[in-house]
């Protein structure tokens, strides 16, 4: 099962690196429950495909750019877990490079689970105040 778990997590990356919302919403299950970690007890996360396509949307749609480097892919039955690199750049020039790690569940060919861990510091550092309000307002 893992093998066919890292297939389907690869696929997610590609649709993420490609900005494609919806498909990576897609691959959430109805309970699926997407998080960035540091953000918990603020924002409960995201449920479902329809929230976590609106939550990704939220944060990353408004970026003048967006490169997903790959990194190392571990998997133990049902979890799998990713660690890569994301750029962002906005359009008023401000730019990051955040380090990710990220735990995901995968149960009959969906994630369930996909919490995303990073250092929310070097996030904010970085990002324009704009950008800030906008994603204040929440996606819900």
């Amino acid at each position: 099962m893992s093998d066919a778990n890292v297939e389907l997590v690869r696929r997610f990356w590609e649709a993420l690196r490609a900005r494609d919302f919806a498909a990576v919403g897609a691959f959430m299950s109805e309970r699926g429950h997407y998080v960035d970690v540091p953000v918990i007890g603020v924002d409960e996360g995201a449920f479902g495909p329809a929230e976590t396509e609106a939550r990704l949307r939220l944060g990353l749609e408004p970026l003048a750019d967006y490169v997903l480097h790959d990194g190392p892919i571990v998997a133990s039955g049902d979890m799998v877990v990713t660690e890569h690199a994301e750029e962002w750049t906005w359009a008023t020039g401000e730019h990051v490079r955040l380090p990710f790690s990220s735990v995901m569940e995968v149960r009959g060919g969906k994630v369930d689970r996909w919490w995303d861990y990073f250092d929310l510091s070097t996030l904010m550092n970085a990002a324009p105040a704009a950008w800030v309000e906008s994603i204040a307002g929440g996606y819900k």
